[in-house]
């Protein structure tokens, strides 16, 4: 019989940060839909259809790098199951120097990955317009961006959720604020868009700042110099980050590929599925908040070998997980007019909308469990296995599916490859845990992480 969870990292903490995690995350794809209600409603819906393009880039350039966020967040968190503060406060700060180097290296780089960017995509010359505008502008919050990766990161690994939450706070909603003024006020359009979003990181950045310094002193970070250019430590690091790395840019490239072949079948079915993926985008910070719980307690509990909590908390958090990503999709289902007609006045793309809503049933559903099953792993510092998760869902699940749709020129098979993405990473991450469960919990050198 299972023991029921009543310390500081049992369900009550759970429940505790993923509403806190959850609050956090809902705000950023709330400013997102503000982004996308201020530009579809513009006269032209290519400024709309520009910005969808334009963040294909960013998350190549951004989230390619998510590994300096969840990185931070597993190791942290194992660091605070030891109670080890030298290696919460080292791995913040070595990550955080990864944030800045690659940051300002992206602006260094800016104007050969705009062309080579927007030189791959494919959309009409009035669409490609819109988005360069919007890239022009959001590519100055690179390093803010990359360093508030890494601020957030910390303080999840250190269950630290409600700072979490006041620094997304101040991000978006200074990003719906200067989206109004920007785009509905001065008539920026898609720069202005990009100049909102970049402003508001710049701001985040200077309050996490703030809220370092409160929690950091002098003399702990001059005690733990010596040890910041450790060879051994950085290779573990580097190791982790890469694993994450690529199972990032796996999971990017499917969604890049699935906005790519939506645009070759048009501006409408474009300007359909950027809708349809809000949903998916709204839907999975919900259980981003979820997974983040896990993720912080798995790291804690990972140190102290309690299976039998683990065993509970996925229970739990699955069935919370799942429960989220089917009822976000039903409600869409059931009532598609009204709700997408909030984010767009176009009938055409509504019209097109009723056809196809209903896959997101399958997509959330199978969504919410391998998402959640993301933050089991990263807690457990499993990169190995994160990796191969996401390239076997991409090559063998939506791939040939998606060439069958561009071939066709089939919606429904392109949403069908996105089924087969999710399915497969839940179906082969789940076969996992049982294993996780059996034979130890990893560090990046730990058990699990040499087999990986």
């Amino acid at each position: 019989m299972a023991v029921p969870l009543q310390d500081e990292h049992g369900l009550k903490s759970f429940f505790r940060l993923a509403a806190i995690n959850v609050l956090s995350n809902l705000m950023v794809p709330l400013a997102g839909l503000f982004d996308v209600a201020f530009l579809g409603h513009l006269d032209e819906l290519w400024y709309l259809a520009g910005v969808a393009l334009a963040t294909v880039l960013f998350n190549y350039l951004y989230w390619t790098f998510g590994f300096l966020r969840m990185g931070t967040t597993g190791i942290t968190a194992q660091a605070l199951g030891r109670n080890d503060s030298e290696a919460m406060l080292l791995v913040g700060l070595r990550n955080g120097a990864m944030a800045v180097g690659i940051g300002v290296g992206i602006l260094l780089l800016q104007h050969p990955l705009r062309m080579l960017g927007f030189s791959l995509l494919r959309a009409s010359p009035a669409v490609k317009i819109a988005g360069q505008a919007y890239f022009d502008a959001l590519i100055w919050g690179a390093p803010a961006t990359l360093l508030n990766f890494v601020i957030v990161g910390w303080y999840l690994g250190r269950s630290q959720s409600g700072k979490v939450l006041v620094l997304s706070g101040v991000n978006n909603i200074t990003n719906v604020l200067c989206n109004y003024l920007f785009i509905v006020q001065w008539g920026w359009q898609s720069y202005g868009a990009g100049a909102a979003t970049a402003l508001s990181q710049y701001l985040m950045l200077l309050v996490g700042l703030g809220l370092l310094w409160q929690d950091m002193s002098v003399p702990q970070l001059w005690g733990v110099r010596t040890q910041f250019f450790n060879a051994a430590a950085f290779q573990e690091t580097l190791t982790f980050n890469r694993d994450i790395l690529v199972r990032t840019f796996a999971l990017i490239s499917t969604f890049a590929v699935f906005t790519n072949l939506s645009s070759e079948l048009g501006t409408e079915v474009l300007s359909m599925n950027t809708l349809l993926l809000q949903v998916v985008t709204l839907a999975s910070y919900f259980i981003d908040g979820i997974a983040f719980a896990m993720e912080s307690l798995v790291g804690v509990l990972s140190q102290q070998q309690q299976s039998h909590r683990l065993q509970q908390l996925l229970v739990v958090s699955g069935l919370t997980s799942v429960g989220v990503g089917l009822g976000f999709a039903l409600c869409f289902c059931l009532f598609p007019q009204r709700l997408f007609g909030l984010l767009t006045n176009h009938q055409a793309v509504l019209e097109q909308v009723n056809q196809y809503v209903i896959w997101l049933l399958p997509v959330l559903g199978l969504g919410s469990v391998a998402y959640l099953l993301d933050g089991y792993f990263l807690g457990l510092t499993a990169g190995g296995l994160l990796r191969r998760s996401v390239l076997i869902a991409t090559l063998l699940g939506f791939v040939p599916m998606a060439i069958a749709a561009w071939y066709w020129q089939q919606v429904h098979l392109l949403w069908l490859a996105m089924v087969l993405f999710m399915g497969g990473r839940a179906m082969f991450l789940g076969m996992q845990v049982p294993r996780s469960l059996k034979y130890g919990f990893g560090t990046p050198t730990g058990p699990l992480g040499q087999k990986n």
